[in-house]
């Protein structure tokens, strides 16, 4: 019994650290953040703002190549509503 005892008190942290230290890479990978130390590289496409609207559906504000560009996202696809090319949206 006292093995037992002993084997789960060294055990049970290990466990326990090695789920931890999982979800925190895989966090870190989702996110897209380097695995090692420095600076993110620079991206094309930045996520500026994301409202979701319901289950599956969300709009989301994209930059590209200096211009804001907001879509519609959902389960069936992406579509492009607006673009900002003057500094104010520009529906279609």
């Amino acid at each position: 019994m006292l093995e037992y005892i002993l084997r789960l008190l060294i055990l049970l942290p290990i466990v326990g650290a090695m789920a931890w230290g999982s979800l925190w890479l895989w966090k870190r990978v989702q996110t897209g953040m380097p695995l090692v130390g420095g600076a993110a590289r620079p991206r094309a496409v930045e996520m500026v703002d994301v409202l979701p609207l319901g289950p599956g559906s969300k709009l989301a504000v994209v930059e590209f190549a200096g211009q804001r560009i907001l879509v519609a996202v959902s389960r069936s696809g992406i579509t492009r509503i607006a673009d900002d090319a003057q500094g104010d949206f520009h529906v279609d």
